[in-house]
């Protein structure tokens, strides 16, 4: 609260209901939402590194997957939408395991373009197709999705930037290294039309 004799400083809004907040009260929260997005990069390295202590059994860890992933997308060329995709797409292993590509895809689907955010919602189904067929399931589930804009963009990622991401001795570059490649992607305007839109090139 200010001195005697200056304006209040609103610390807090006074309302219980949202209906009930003023337009000063919600000018006054606006600019905290905005720095708290604008934060959302370090709150996805803090999570991305619980990955490095996540399910085990495989010769790296989720997070050192993720790296592989990411790693092997730059190294290939890709674009900074598919480098932040390949280093999401597993990110929601921890709170979401049977469903962990949607919770990934919400992420990152204010942010990056469309087709990159539907590789990462259904990678997992792609996915199957190197092992399901091992455990009694249906390694063609990815074929619900034949005819689709995307298909062959996701078959790629699954060959290149996800199936062969589990070797315990691939250079993977440190995750530091991927900040600004994030920075970048997550300072850009949520659900930006001109980021998001299709490409149509590949859908014509």
């Amino acid at each position: 609260m200010a001195l005697k004799g200056e304006a209040a400083v609103m610390e807090k809004v006074s309302f219980t209901r949202l209906q009930d907040g003023t337009a000063e009260e919600y000018a006054f929260l606006e600019p905290l939402e905005e720095q708290y997005c604008h934060d959302v990069v370090n709150r996805l390295f803090e999570h991305l590194r619980k990955l490095d202590e996540s399910l085990g059994g495989y010769q790296v860890s989720r997070l050192e997957h993720c790296l592989q992933s990411a790693t092997r997308a730059l190294r290939a060329g890709e674009d900074d939408d598919m480098i932040v995709g390949a280093l999401l797409h597993d990110i929601g292993d921890i709170l979401a395991p049977c469903n962990h590509d949607e919770l990934a895809a919400a992420i990152v689907r204010p942010y990056l373009r469309e087709e990159v955010t539907w590789i990462v919602q259904y990678h997992a189904t792609f996915q199957k197709f190197y092992y399901a067929d091992k455990l009694g399931g249906d390694k063609n589930a990815r074929n619900k999705f034949t005819g689709h804009p995307y298909f062959d963009a996701c078959v790629r990622f699954c060959e290149d930037y996800d199936e062969n991401c589990f070797d315990g001795t691939y250079d993977s570059l440190e995750l530091e290294e991927f900040r600004p490649y994030m920075e970048r992607v997550f300072a850009r305007k949520p659900w930006d039309p001109e980021v998001l839109k299709p490409q149509l090139e590949k859908i014509i």
